[in-house]
């Protein structure tokens, strides 16, 4: 593909690939030669041929827009030019994303235990009391192990500089990872000598260390620990996901009619009677697990399944609870978390966050509301966000009085220049905006996938890269040392 024309505009964003127009960082030579040598109808042909293996493959999801009652089923966009990181640059990340983990299991235990934060001043309790994801019913939990945070998706954007920076924390059900999966078998069909000659860290031993993961969290009171998926049913958005990790695991996938609970217990109902069951790894929200406990009208959920899970019965994965961490309210305090548990300097830094329920910072949010991010502390998808340079006025005083009449429900960030990758875009090759998120296990370790799903913002200029926004995806190569 002829990349001669092709931007970075290293002046005002990082490019990916190119440090300057035509010059390819150290180390991604190869991507480069290997894509000019099949040319521009070379590289759109494979394009194409990925495309339909997607189709064939069914790797789809549910794009559900803001105030529209009507979903629409469609293939994952993915862009086959790869997204490399080097290794030392890897190395860094891997060692922020344990670090951030090691201190928000530190951060619940202690906010569903004895609050010593709260106590010394560390973080206010009222951001705890307000938090829509705070679970009266989890405090005192003792989880399996010690670990509240078993699976997590931390989302990572690299700014003009070029330095990578959290954006926010996924640790309720994050969602990608299969998609990870599938663009590495389909890129390795792809660009077949890329592979050989660049030294690229595999991803594929993800669902064998998922299931490890999970039967470690039952494995000191159950020699052979039975491990289901629950999943709220196929009209769920990530419904492709929780099937395709339940068949890569080799174990059941489960809605709330196949389980049971009896003397504390849960069972699997089968032809042969029931089974018991030892992990859930759960894909259904805290609010629906059990109507019990949280919401009474669930249909997706199990009843008894907390009381088995306090008695340390049955283990989940992840802990009910664990959606304090993802407020992005919260999110603010982390680089504190990881002061005040680990006296340590946080390995990656957050991106800088006012925090509306603040006087002083809603009071200069609400004056530069037209050069803010503006997001609601429990929105998801790129949905309730105010991107201040691309709104209008009407937009601005929308989330005026939004923040105004809720404060504790937004938080703002400076519009950063994210990164940027080669991408395709009708015949061409363009510059779009990129994210990453790197998904990590925690069991007895914790484990970082080499890699991760990297978003691109589809839509020229755009800086929203999730799929439900018409956002798509890349592989991650991680270069080996």
């Amino acid at each position: 593909m002829d990349l001669s024309s092709y931007d970075p505009d290293e002046q005002h964003f990082f490019d990916e690939v190119f440090t300057t127009p035509g010059r390819v960082r150290p180390g991604f030579e190869p991507l480069l030669h290997g894509l000019q040598l099949l040319g521009s109808a070379g590289v759109l042909r494979r394009q194409e041929s990925a495309e339909q293996a997607l189709l064939r493959a069914g790797i789809t999801f549910t794009l559900r827009k803001e105030n529209d009652d009507d979903d629409a089923e469609r293939i994952f966009p993915f862009d086959i030019i790869p997204r490399v990181i080097g290794a030392d640059e890897w190395g860094r990340i891997e060692r922020g994303i344990v670090q951030r983990l090691t201190a928000l299991n530190l951060f619940l235990s202690d906010v569903y235990g004895e609050q010593k934060i709260i106590k010394d001043k560390v973080f206010p309790e009222y951001l705890l009391h307000t938090c829509a994801d705070f679970r009266k019913a989890c405090l005192g939990l003792k989880p399996p192990r010690g670990i509240w945070c078993h699976i997590s998706g931390t989302d990572l954007v690299r700014d003009h500089r070029g330095e990578f920076m959290v954006l926010e924390d996924n640790v309720r059900c994050p969602s990608g990872v299969s998609y990870v999966l599938e663009n590495r078998q389909i890129l390795k069909r792809t660009f077949p000598r890329m592979f050989e000659q660049m030294s690229i860290r595999p991803v594929d031993d993800y669902p064998v260390r998922l299931l490890e993961m999970l039967r470690y969290l039952a494995s000191d009171r159950v020699a052979e620990p039975h491990v289901v998926v629950l999943t709220p049913g196929r009209y769920n958005s990530a419904y492709f996901e929780h099937t395709f990790l339940a068949q890569q695991m080799g174990v059941e996938l489960v809605e709330s009619v196949d389980l049971v609970c009896k003397d504390d217990f849960v069972f699997m109902k089968t032809t042969g009677g029931l089974s018991r069951v030892d992990v859930i790894y759960r894909r259904v929200s805290d609010d629906f697990i059990d109507p019990e406990v949280f919401n009474p009208d669930s249909m997706l959920g199990v009843r008894g399944l907390m009381k088995a899970y306090v008695k340390g019965n049955v283990a989940l994965a992840n802990a009910p609870g664990t959606g304090v961490a993802d407020d992005k309210a919260i999110y603010a305090y982390v680089e504190k978390f990881i002061r005040y548990y680990l006296d340590e300097d946080a390995i990656l830094r957050n991106v800088p966050t006012y925090l509306c329920s603040e006087e002083k910072d809603r009071a200069y949010v609400l004056s530069h509301l037209h050069e803010l991010v503006v997001k609601a502390t429990d929105g998801a998808g790129g949905y309730g966000m105010l991107i201040g340079p691309h709104s209008t006025r009407a937009e601005q005083d929308d989330f005026h009085g939004r923040v105004t009449k809720n404060p504790r429900g937004y938080i703002a960030q400076p519009t950063l220049a994210l990164s940027r990758a080669p991408t395709i875009i009708d015949k061409g090759c363009e510059p779009r905006h990129v994210d990453l998120r790197p998904f990590a296990l925690h069991g007895e370790h914790i484990y970082v996938q080499p890699g991760g799903l990297t978003r691109v913002a589809l839509k020229k200029g755009s800086l929203v890269v999730n799929s439900s926004q018409g956002g798509g995806s890349k592989d991650t190569w991680v270069l080996s040392e």
